[in-house]
């Protein structure tokens, strides 16, 4: 029964959830809470409090090293710079390291009268540093331009051995291809040497040549750490707020959403529809939902539709018993008008010629084929649908379905004999004006039928449709049987077009 088939289609369908909407509905509350959470920590952190450090830093780097290459010889420095990058110096430096012996290159400076000014630059780096605790590195360095490697040490702190002079040291990952003596503004790094802001700022000879640069660091170690705990509060902190919001709106929406669905979900499984119960009886929703939202809605549909369904088996029930009288009635009638059809030309449903008509009609072509060219087509229509609405909705339905097929048969061929040669077969012979218009007729016939199968919120019974197929005669054909047979295989394939389209019940 029609209650069984839903039932099992209902129990089918829930066997394939597997994944609540309740789940869904938390699992996607958590993350875009906890997104919303991670991402404001990360901008607060970002904006409010890392950005207002690394400004500080950055501007306090640069006025440091600014500040010191102001307070240096550039006119010594080029000299300097001059003398450690000749092969001489070159070889005695790697001397003095390898024996650990910084009066070499004192002893060498003194040789070439620089000994002096170094020894004073290099006291005043180191009172520098004394005097400025933030700064962790102040040196002068002998750059190379945006494409070198290496950079050269000139004058470093008293700290710093007197071999590091002339040291070529490799320029940082972050600074290749830039010329660190014009650079933008100071840089934040990470490297073997900690957490550094560094920035580099030119000293310029007497004629105006920039012969080094200063290079200062400042040590951020300690920044870095407070910052990574800063983060941490703000992350910690957005967490804790983010789960009391979190836990209200899962609970807003289990209340608005999840609760009302599962209600309705569990009322929907009990519900099993037959035309012998109640609406009661057969489980019709009814629980207390007065949502006026989507959720409503859905309540109202569901309802509406499960007692559309028990007066729809109510309706089925009771045309079926009507069914089986009418049945009989029609049956006892269709004997009568087939008896009364045999002694006359006309078909007593539909008004046209019936079969005997047409074996005249034939007898006739064939007569005036034999002696004379005659020219005529023969269009072979078939009902779609005909036992299908027949079975179910009886045969009265049929009858109306027979006549207002025959009804756009006869309007379409209006100057054609049509007559009926079976339960749902028809034949039109054309000739005349019909004959000459036939390709636009079958057409036309064929669309109208188109037309009506497709219409909607119409009694399937209304919904006219059938197969036409068309032959004309031609010199090779004795008689008309053989158009005949040609236009009832054009009909089949116009048949088969239909099923394609609509399916082979095609209700």
């Amino acid at each position: 029964m029609f209650s069984e088939k839903g039932v099992e289609g209902f129990a089918m369908g829930t066997k394939k959830r597997y994944f609540s909407i309740r789940k869904k509905m938390n699992i996607f509350i958590v993350v875009t809470m906890l997104a919303v959470a991670m991402g404001t920590s990360a901008i607060a952190f970002r904006t409010e409090a890392a950005d207002q450090i690394d400004r500080y830093y950055k501007s306090n780097t640069a006025d440091n090293a600014r500040n010191f290459a102001t307070m240096v010889d550039g006119d010594f420095l080029k000299e300097l710079r001059k003398v450690a990058e000749s092969d001489e110096f070159q070889a005695l430096r790697e001397k003095a390291e390898a024996e650990d012996n910084e009066a070499l290159i004192e002893d060498y400076l003194r040789d070439k009268g620089l000994w002096e000014k170094y020894s004073m630059t290099r006291d005043r780096i180191s009172t520098y540093l004394d005097n400025m605790k933030g700064i962790k590195y102040l040196y002068i360095v002998a750059h190379g331009d945006a494409n070198a490697e290496y950079d050269m040490y000139l004058v470093d702190d008293e700290t710093t051995p007197l071999y590091e002079t002339g040291y070529y040291e490799e320029r940082e990952a972050e600074l290749r291809g830039m010329d660190i003596s014009d650079l933008p503004e100071p840089t934040i790094s990470n490297g073997d040497w900690g957490w550094l802001c560094s920035d580099f700022k030119p000293v310029y000879s007497s004629d105006g040549e920039c012969v080094c640069i200063v290079g200062c660091d400042i040590g951020m170690d300690d920044v870095m750490s407070e910052r990574q705990k800063l983060l941490i509060v703000l992350i910690v902190g957005a967490l804790v707020f983010t789960s009391l919001v979190l836990a209200a709106a899962i609970m807003f929406v289990s209340r608005i959403i999840v609760k009302p669905l599962n209600s309705m979900t569990r009322a929907m499984k009990e519900f099993t529809p037959s035309e012998t119960l109640s609406y009661e009886e057969a489980g019709v929703i009814d629980i207390d939902i007065k949502n006026n939202d989507e959720i409503g809605e859905i309540y109202n549909g569901i309802r509406d539709m499960q007692i559309h369904i028990i007066d729809y088996l109510r309706n089925m029930f009771a045309l079926q018993e009507d069914k089986k009288k009418a049945e009989d009635d029609l049956r006892h009638k269709d004997e009568q008008i087939d008896m009364l059809s045999i002694e006359s030309n006309t078909d007593a449903l539909t008004g046209v010629g019936n079969k005997t008509a047409y074996i005249k009609k034939m007898d006739e072509l064939n007569r005036k084929m034999r002696e004379s060219d005659i020219y005529f087509a023969i269009v072979m229509v078939d009902i779609n649908r005909l036992k299908h609405i027949n079975d179910d909705y009886g045969h009265r339905s049929g009858d109306v379905y027979i006549k207002g097929c025959c009804h756009m048969v006869c309007e379409t061929f209006k100057h054609s004999p049509v007559f009926r040669v079976g339960g749902d077969e028809f034949v039109a012979v054309l000739m005349g004006t019909d004959y000459e218009n036939r390709m636009a007729l079958v057409s036309q016939l064929r669309s109208d039928f188109k037309k009506t199968y497709e219409q909607e919120g119409v009694s399937p019974w209304l919904r006219y449709s059938a197969a036409v197929g068309m032959a004309e005669n031609a010199s090779v054909d004795s008689t008309a049987e053989f158009v005949f047979r040609r236009a009832d295989e054009e009909m089949y394939k116009d048949k088969d077009r239909f099923k394609n389209r609509y399916g082979t019940d095609s209700r």
